[in-house]
């Protein structure tokens, strides 16, 4: 048999197996329970157990038992009713995704027909089936935290510390809407779908351990539940100003206090009925346009030439025809809309049409271009998302839900779209020597990546025993990937007419005549270009058995991964740049096979009486690294200078954790509970660039799998809850080791003639206390939400200065610790009118309420922002008319932002 063919068989037949199973939908959650006599204690056969305005209902068996299937996240009313008893309404019944909530009732007998008991559900009854860290944030608590997004509210969780799960590294998380998985798989830092707190419904965010149905995550799992439109019209219209108001303007230049719209924010949400109770819509909207806190000066313009290198300040030349004004350089526009048509044609029955587009546009400051700012590229992000979603309970025991989707993803970074827009100008512009800033010119790097993922889910749920739900199923992803990285070069390079210039009189200017901008193909060094089709899939079987004291979770969970293309035999040699008649120095370029993955998991939960809950999770989790590590650098070519290129690798293997848990929750009071955690990872096979040498003795990189790291900790969470008060705190014991904290940390460190690790060292984001406090008062006019932030600050790399005896010590990386951020948020709100089923809104954030100056980042030798230790020999190199030296080394951004207060007006209905 030849390597395609064999290839094929094993693609085709893995494909078999995935299509021929089902998964579970994650978006509904499950009641359940026994119904008994008060008295007697006997239970009760025929109750019936219904959610009030709903269809949804069940009634008990011989053993008094019941179980209510597929109900949508969200606050219920549980009706319990039999004849010859009282009717009991249980009220502030939560169901959140993927989790059971636990309702007995004990009725009493009544001889008087429909006399009804008021209860209020039970804390407890949600946590009796949490087999790991989960955290499910509700609608109502979104509301009322001082948040502006989706992943502000992460942030908020325990395990999350400074936008790691859990120790490892930011590509390691999965985000899904609606069960639905939404990665940004090229870099695989974020999610391409971004939606408003105001469409979702639930929130769960697990930290730890997760069952066999979620999988190509290694430290957590961000699933957003949306709302649907309901039988009644309802509504809200806001227009948000924002602004600075802040004492550190001297550090936040152009910032003015009477710029009250400096920062705009417009929001609007309607839902309702089309045809009642079958066929109801929803749509939202919002759109911000930010110039934010960070501001360059246009003293240049792009095509000003300036020469500061010579000594004599007499002979030093300059244009500055720019006009002085200050320019947004973390400015962003967004709009982000989301619609959703939900039909319901009969009981049991329901799809649900969902459409979402983002489109971003925004800067990250640039120092080096501050008095140049058109000269900076600016980033797009836009997404757009289709899905279609069938959800069928064909029994009382049984349901499925099919999902189609398709995800389209673009981003670009640009100062034009065009590559060989006639806007972009002569590279001789782009000069900085002797001020330490560009004094014209632009980015000249473009790069325009489109990346479709068309995906197919068929879900499954089973209740096939009082005490055994059965979940099993497949997904398939087919990813379109089309990179196009490149840097805009001159036709004129290198010829002696790059370099020809003459003087304008009349603009008094020096011209460069001889630019035209081109872009090489990919045979270049200077462009990376590619289209794949890579495909991916994942089978599991779990099994939730819940007893009356315990519940089990195990499951196993089978990922499939395929890079559909080739790769060089021989990587000292992988572009076949070297001639040789031995054939086993030349490469072949064979197809690269798919991956495989088979991982356990396992959790348990067990009931200290009837207020607290012992649980234990250990789980394999596997995920495949980002798209760029196995096609970078398409063409496989080696530049002829060692360090200067990383290649991809399409037979790189799938990272992979071993984690444990244990936990206790405990029902302290009423209305007051504390949950403790302690946690264990081992992560194996992390991404890494391994140093390859040519047999021409060029040293390059090799995307592999070496790197390793373990984390360690705790976590603590205490929550107070009552209709009008509420108390969230929070706090994180985190120690994050490893031997590399990004997957070019050995290669960089080599190509600058260091030392290799050879121990584990502290990651860039080992922060040792990480603590959240959120403090709440809800009245009928009135509330207002105060949270407030604690980090003791994460590592970064002291080093002594050259003179010193320290200077000739090897220290070790990340060797020292940042200053601790503290900050505090606002939220509140006062309800100016209300008549009818209207009401008009006056709202408040106040973000950094304490106006504190919180280091983001440090220089190595003083560990501060903004101040660093500068030597004469620095001084005397700055030769500038308009600018110190120490303007090179006070960056702004090295600061959070300052005190930000916004203000808004809503009309809700």
């Amino acid at each position: 048999m030849n390597f395609t063919l064999h290839n094929k068989i094993i693609r085709w037949s893995a494909l078999f197996l995935l299509t021929s199973v089902a998964l579970f939908a994650q978006t509904s959650g499950k009641i359940s329970g026994i119904i008994s006599d008060a008295s007697s204690g006997e239970s009760l056969i025929g109750v019936n157990i219904y959610l009030d305005g709903t269809e949804l209902g069940s009634t008990t068996d011989e053993e008094g038992a019941y179980f209510i299937l597929n109900v949508p996240p969200g606050d219920y009313t549980l009706m319990v009713e039999m004849l010859g008893y009282q009717t009991v309404r249980m009220e502030n019944v939560r169901v959140s995704v993927n989790r059971t909530f636990r309702a007995d009732v004990k009725l009493r007998q009544s001889a008087v027909a429909g006399q009804e008991v008021i209860v209020t559900a039970d804390r407890a009854s949600i946590k009796k089936d949490q087999t790991s860290s989960i955290r499910n944030v509700s609608a109502e608590q979104i509301g009322l935290l001082p948040v502006e997004n989706v992943s502000e509210v992460v942030a908020l969780q325990p395990g999350v510390v400074v936008g790691h799960f859990r120790g490892g590294r930011l590509t390691e998380v999965s985000y899904l809407v609606d069960g639905v998985q939404v990665d940004e798989s090229f870099i695989r830092e974020g999610q391409t779908v971004e939606l408003q707190t105001e469409v979702v419904e639930d929130l769960e965010v697990i930290t730890g351990i997760f069952n066999a149905e979620y999988g190509d995550a290694m430290s957590g799992v961000v699933n957003a539940i949306t709302k649907d439109g309901g039988n009644k019209l309802s509504g809200s219209f806001s227009s948000n100003f924002a602004n600075y108001y802040t004492g550190h303007k001297d550090v936040f230049i152009g910032l003015e206090d009477s710029e009250i719209d400096r920062n705009q924010d417009f929001k609007a949400y309607l839902s309702g009925p089309i045809i009642p109770n079958k066929l109801s819509f929803l749509v939202n909207a919002r759109y911000e346009d930010n110039n934010n806190h960070l501001n360059g000066i246009r003293r240049f313009l792009v095509d000003d030439f300036s020469d500061y290198t010579p000594v004599d300040p007499s002979e030093r030349y300059s244009e500055a025809n720019g006009d002085g004004a200050f320019v947004p350089l973390n400015n962003q526009k967004s709009l982000s809309l989301f619609g959703k048509l939900t039909f319901r044609p009969f009981s049991g029955f329901k799809s649900a049409f969902v459409f979402s587009r983002n489109d971003d546009e925004s800067r990250l400051y640039n120092h080096f271009f501050k008095y140049v700012p058109d000269g900076q590229a600016v980033d797009h992000l836009e997404s757009d998302m289709f899905a279609c979603h069938i959800n069928h309970a064909f029994s009382k025991r049984a349901f499925y839900e099919l999902k189609l989707s398709q995800v389209n993803n673009f981003t670009g970074r640009f100062v034009f779209e065009d590559p060989l827009d006639a806007g972009y100008v002569h590279d001789e512009y782009a000069r900085s020597a002797g001020v330490g800033f560009l004094t014209g010119g632009q980015q000249k790097s473009h790069l325009r990546r489109e990346l479709k993922d068309t995906n197919i889910k068929f879900d499954l749920f089973w209740q096939a025993h009082r005490q055994h739900s059965i979940k099993t199923g497949f997904q398939l992803t087919r990813q379109d990937l089309d990179q196009q990285n490149v840097q805009i070069r001159n036709v004129f390079f290198g010829s002696g007419e790059e370099t020809e210039f003459f003087f304008d009189a009349d603009r008094q200017e020096i011209i460069y005549p001889n630019y035209q901008p081109v872009v090489f193909p990919d045979s270049s060094t200077f462009s990376d270009i590619y289209q794949v089709k890579p495909l991916k899939g994942a089978f599991y079987l779990q099994d939730k058995m819940e007893f009356e004291s315990m519940v089990i979770n195990a499951g196993l969970r089978l990922d499939y991964f395929d890079p559909n293309t080739t790769y060089p035999s021989q990587i000292r040699n992988p572009a076949n740049q070297l001639l040789f008649e031995d054939p086993d120095r030349m490469s072949s370029y064979p197809d690269a096979d798919p991956q495989v993955q088979l991982s356990p998991r396992l959790g348990l939960a067990y009931q200290l009486g009837d207020r607290a809950l012992l649980r234990f999770a250990y789980g394999h989790f596997f995920q495949m690294p980002p798209l760029f590590a196995l096609y970078q650098n398409h063409s496989l070519l080696v530049p002829p200078n060692d360090f200067a290129v990383t290649t991809g690798n399409p037979t790189i293997k799938a990272q992979k954790t071993i984690q444990y848990e244990i936990g206790l929750w405990q029902n302290v009071a009423e209305n007051m509970n504390f949950e403790v955690t302690i946690f264990y990872r081992d992560i194996y096979d992390l991404l890494s660039a391994s140093i390859i040498t040519t047999f021409n003795q060029i040293k390059y990189g090799l995307y592999s799998n070496k790197d390793y790291g373990n984390a360690r900790g705790a976590e603590f969470k205490y929550e107070y809850l009552t209709p009008s008060i509420f108390a969230s705190v929070n706090y994180t014991l985190q120690y994050t080791r490893g031997n590399a904290d990004n997957p070019t940390f050995t290669f960089t460190r080599a190509g600058e003639s260091k030392d290799p690790v050879t121990r584990l060292i502290p990651m860039t984001w080992d922060q040792r206390h990480t603590f959240n406090a959120s403090v709440g008062y809800r009245a009928r006019r009135f509330g207002a939400t105060v949270t407030g932030y604690y980090n003791s600050g994460t590592p970064y790399t002291w080093t002594p200065q050259r003179e010193t005896q320290l200077a000739t010590v090897n220290l070790l990386p990340n060797n020292a610790y940042q200053p601790t951020r503290l900050s505090v948020d606002l939220n509140a709100h006062y309800t100016l009118l209300s008549f009818s089923n209207y009401k008009v809104r006056a709202k408040m954030l106040v973000f950094n309420l304490l106006d504190r100056l919180n280091d983001a980042r440090v220089y190595g030798d003083t560990g501060q922002a903004y101040t660093t230790i500068i030597e004469d020999s620095q001084l005397n190199t700055h030769q500038s008319d308009f600018n110190e030296y120490i303007d090179r080394i006070q960056d702004p951004s090295m600061f959070d932002p300052p005190r930000l207060i916004k203000f808004g007006l809503e009309v809700q209905f």
